[in-house]
């Protein structure tokens, strides 16, 4: 049941549904606006959460979906992706794009579709985790999942 879900949840819940994606979204008592908190939270180790990062790019926002245990080298992904260059979007560029506050961006749910890279390390696990649209909520995934969902470009994003 999705009644006790912010808004923003609700959203990302109805967009899994929509993919045939079962994972139900988790409500943690405390915020996990960063990977390795998101992986204490469920117990969980560092790499398996999808870590939901906004960039900016050639005047367009780029979603990468990242292992919480890397790092964006945003110069090397930008010559892998034949861009000029890659800059962590602001608190309002992450917002307008996703419609979700830094923390809590979620893979899906978002006003329009974004370009996606999804970092093929989240592959080695067999579940994963993201945001599900706010700090306080996650939910679980496959990779294969992931990549249907976002209909991302698996790349190497360290």
């Amino acid at each position: 049941m999705t009644a006790h879900l912010h808004p923003r949840s609700r959203l990302v819940h109805d967009a899994l549904r929509a993919a045939g994606i079962p994972g139900e979204i988790v409500v943690l008592p405390d915020a996990a606006s960063t990977a390795a908190l998101a992986a204490a939270a469920l117990g969980i180790e560092v790499g398996a959460i999808a870590n939901s990062l906004v960039f900016w790019s050639d005047d367009e926002p780029i979603l990468v979906m990242t292992s919480g245990a890397h790092r964006v080298d945003t110069a090397a992904l930008a010559a892998r992706l034949g861009r000029g260059s890659i800059v962590r979007a602001s608190v309002e560029q992450v917002r307008e794009a996703t419609g979700q506050a830094i923390g809590g961006v979620a893979p899906t749910g978002h006003p329009a579709p974004l370009r996606t890279i999804v970092d093929e390390a989240l592959a080695g696990h067999d579940e994963i985790w993201a945001a599900g649209g706010t700090p306080h909520t996650v939910f679980p995934l496959t990779f294969d999942e992931l990549v249907r969902l976002t209909s991302g470009d698996v790349r190497a994003v360290d």
